[in-house]
């Protein structure tokens, strides 16, 4: 059966853009052109401020609910916020800094009453409650009250990201969707009881092979404030601007290597204005007709995409986005797998290959808002790091999970292959390296006894500390979370390397 390989595109409105003189409603006019021209289904979200403006609101209400879904955005805003009796502390209508546009501003009680006028207003002009919700980032008890209250086909945030805008998501579920946590919506869950019924979709289409490390030099480290690759059509420097940039993302995206379903978010914000976005959305959005004509992809709302999840998926499955070459460069691939417990990123390069990401899910990891508002203009979410080849490289040395034989050799490929192995396990080669990796944990073979080491240039404020690394045992402390990793095969040497039991090593991220 093959796997279905879909595109939502997601436009979502406000009505001020206080950084430069704008026209925002021509980017919501020729976004329904484009779309109605090509027969797409899409999904536009509002923003309070475009939600109480009957030039925005009368138009979406003329289109066919059929094409065109309708949801909620929500970073807050001044006359929703005033609307509620709370004073604004943004230097325009919309500010974007963390403190007063987005929920962790903002206190518990206050973030339900910011919610409530959102969702009554809606209803009011729609005559519905929006059943999808979208935002850059937002904390886990807003999406636990709009969910029990209110009810959730699907919800999407921003990719991942370090600083960029001024918020971090580091170290999350890669790409294409999950069940979040109650106890921290970050993070997948994994008991039945903490789950959300509602999956999280990432936005924006990541380069799957430079964006993780954008930006990131050896020698100065990662950027604090890192670049953007993505299928936005904004960015005509490298991304969703450039055609050629658009027909390799969609080729590998959209391979079939991906376990469950190939996906990404397309569409653009219309406060970039439509100068800026109308190239690459005219390009893309024809690209996604002739490839829905030929089979290849579907283009469908978000809410029904939440939907088929919900329906087909009762726990978050394991998926993986595999890229066989990147961009510029068919010597460089990458492979991203992520499950319940974990996420990993193995990147080859040139014949060579590491671990470059390994951060691993916990809901024992609090929210970092739950109890607490955000007091200033950054905001960051994060997961439980053992690797990171953005966040650990510096001083030279480009981190990593690095193999090497016993004879201090290292191996090398002519290429990589990847292969579904079904129940969410893929096999992942590189010459005589072979990467098993399942919902629990990854297992590493080769032809003979080899050493996994772990090779950092800087803690770059985010690696854990060692509390016991011993035999078939690395217990680690992150911000206070105590989580570890259990070799089944392999035994600990120091504190950063892993010997092979013969020619395996096996872990396991799991706490069973």
């Amino acid at each position: 059966m093959a796997k279905r390989q879909i595109v939502n595109i997601v436009n979502f409105i406000r009505a001020v853009e206080p950084r430069c003189p704008m026209d925002l409603m021509t980017p919501v006019k020729e976004q329904i052109r484009l779309m109605t021209e090509h027969n797409l289904r899409g999904t536009f979200l509002l923003q309070y401020d475009a939600l109480i403006l009957p030039e925005y609101t009368d138009m979406l209400k003329a289109l066919d609910p059929a094409q065109f879904e309708l949801g909620v955005w929500f970073e807050t805003v001044q006359p929703q916020v005033e609307a509620v009796g709370l004073s604004w502390r943004g230097r325009f209508p919309w500010d974007w800094h963390a403190h007063c546009g987005f929920s962790v501003g903002y206190t518990k009680e206050e973030r339900e009453k910011l919610v409530d006028v959102l969702y009554e207003k809606f209803k009011e002009i729609f005559g519905y409650y929006p059943r999808v919700f979208g935002s850059w980032f937002f904390d886990s008890h807003t999406i636990r009250y709009i969910s029990d209250t209110y009810g959730l086909d699907a919800i999407c945030n921003c990719k991942e990201q370090y600083g960029t805008d001024g918020y971090t998501l580091w170290g999350g579920y890669y790409g294409q969707a999950y069940y979040p946590s109650r106890t921290n919506v970050f993070m997948p869950a994994q008991t039945d009881e903490q789950q959300i019924p509602a999956p999280l979709f990432r936005m924006l289409g990541s380069d799957p092979v430079y964006q993780y490390d954008f930006g990131m030099d050896p020698k100065a480290g990662a950027q604090r404030v890192q670049g953007v690759i993505t299928l936005e059509p904004v960015y005509n420097g490298g991304g969703g601007g450039v055609p050629a940039w658009v027909d390799w993302f969609l080729r590998e995206n959209y391979n079939g290597d991906c376990l469950t379903f190939g996906y990404a978010q397309a569409g653009q914000e219309n406060s970039f204005g439509w100068p800026s976005m109308k190239n690459g959305l005219t390009y893309q959005f024809a690209q996604f007709a002739k490839l829905r004509d030929e089979g290849k992809i579907e283009i469908e709302p978000l809410g029904d995409t939440g939907r088929w999840f919900k329906e087909t998926y009762r726990t978050t499955p394991a998926s993986a986005i595999t890229a066989h070459t990147a961009f510029d460069d068919p010597d460089r691939n990458s492979v991203w797998y992520s499950s319940k417990y974990y996420r990993v990123n193995l990147y080859g390069d040139h014949g060579r290959m590491r671990i470059r990401d390994l951060h691993i899910f916990s809901e024992k990891f609090p929210d970092p808002y739950e109890n607490t508002v955000c007091p200033g203009n950054e905001a960051v979410y994060e997961t439980l790091p053992l690797i990171d080849g953005n966040r650990h490289s510096g001083n030279g040395i480009t981190a990593g999970g690095y193999l090497t034989y016993w004879d201090g050799t290292v191996p090398t490929f002519d290429e990589m292959a990847f292969e579904d192995l079904g129940e969410g396990r893929a096999k992942v080669t590189y010459g005589k390296v072979v990467f098993e990796l399942s919902e629990a944990g990854i297992k590493v073979t080769a032809d003979k006894p080899f050493r996994i080491r772990a090779e950092f240039g800087t803690d770059g404020g985010h690696l854990p500390n060692v509390d016991y690394a011993d035999g078939s045992l690395l217990a680690l402390d992150y911000h206070g979370t105590k989580y570890t990793v259990r070799l089944i095969s392999g035994r600990m040497v120091g504190m950063t390397t892993i010997d092979s039991s013969a020619c395996t090593v096996e872990l396991r991220f799991d706490r069973k």
